[in-house]
């Protein structure tokens, strides 16, 4: 016999996936959603500033657009987000319950994606850095930037 929502499976009980905005208004929050300029990537970009670095951002000759970029290193550093490209040791690195059929291709493709991003920079002779949405505000964080990219100074 199925369990009917909210029936105790052992110790915990079922919910239903609900999304609990209305669609017009999840609409408009999703069409808010930039590519670049985000907070995870202003708090690194200002970090590397203060540090003394200068790089160049979103630089579109480069497969990908990585979205720092230190030319004379030949160093990129991508922040990703989280959910968009699904990080998998972080909570929100994980696929809706919802709506499975569209988010499972769209999400699996960022994924396929930035991979061959990363494959293609790496074959141009590039290193690279992926910078998590979860870790920007790690204490380690300034440390790995700074043994990623050497001296400020080049």
């Amino acid at each position: 016999m199925p369990l009917a929502w909210g029936q105790p499976t052992g110790w915990l009980y079922t919910r239903p996936p609900v999304d609990t905005l209305p669609p017009e208004r999840r609409s408009n929050n999703m069409r808010r959603i930039r590519s670049s300029g985000m907070k995870p990537e202003l708090m690194v970009r200002r970090m590397l500033h203060r540090f003394g670095y200068r790089y160049r951002i979103h630089v579109s000759s480069l497969p990908g657009k990585p979205d720092i970029v230190f030319t004379r290193r030949r160093k990129a550093v991508f922040v990703h987000g989280c959910f968009w490209h699904q990080h998998t040791s972080c909570v929100d690195g994980r696929m809706p319950l919802t709506r499975r059929e569209y988010w499972g291709p769209k999400l699996t493709g960022n994924v396929t994606r930035d991979a061959t991003v990363q494959e293609r920079l790496r074959a141009l002779g590039w290193q690279i850095m992926v910078v998590w949405e979860c870790e920007c505000e790690a204490a380690w964080l300034p440390d790995a930037l700074r043994d990623f990219l050497g001296s400020p100074r080049l």
